[in-house]
């Protein structure tokens, strides 16, 4: 028989090297589902990720229960049940964002921003004035007076 106390008992003496991975795991997780539908990966993909983030934040949440479990209410358990709450949110709503219809016929979200045309203008200008710059440095001190004469 499974003993629920155990469990719960090695949670809360392990609690900082569980925090320590399961904090990290969470974010950086939920991050790879958000990128993933940004850059319109297959929804297989991003079904998976949005998996093992799920894992991750509801691991989080039982985690705090065992301490709400005890009456152990402090500030850092209701920080640790807010960032799994919001991390189940972010991969739900990936996962409505990439079941929509036609959700891999458009041009990648992060792609669109990067190749929009202020963005493009501004790569273009910072390139150009980069080279300008990098003309005026590799050119000799009697080129540059000569270039200011004329």
């Amino acid at each position: 028989m499974l003993d629920i106390n155990f469990l719960f008992d090695f949670s809360r003496n392990h609690c900082i090297a569980i925090c320590a991975c399961l904090v990290p795991a969470n974010l950086l997780a939920t991050l790879q589902t958000m990128l993933m539908v940004g850059w319109q990966r297959p929804v297989g993909q991003v079904r998976l990720m949005m998996t093992i983030a799920t894992v991750y934040a509801l691991l989080m949440v039982l985690h705090v229960y065992t301490w709400f479990a005890i009456g152990v209410v402090m500030a850092p358990t209701f920080i640790l049940l807010f960032l799994a709450t919001v991390c189940l949110l972010i991969n739900g709503s990936a996962l409505l964002y990439s079941n929509q219809p036609g959700y891999s016929q458009h041009t990648p979200l992060l792609v669109a921003v990067w190749q929009s045309p202020q963005v493009i203008n501004l790569r273009d200008r910072s390139a150009l004035r980069w080279a300008e710059m990098s003309n005026t440095l590799h050119k000799s001190p009697t080129t540059r007076l000569q270039g200011r004469d004329s």
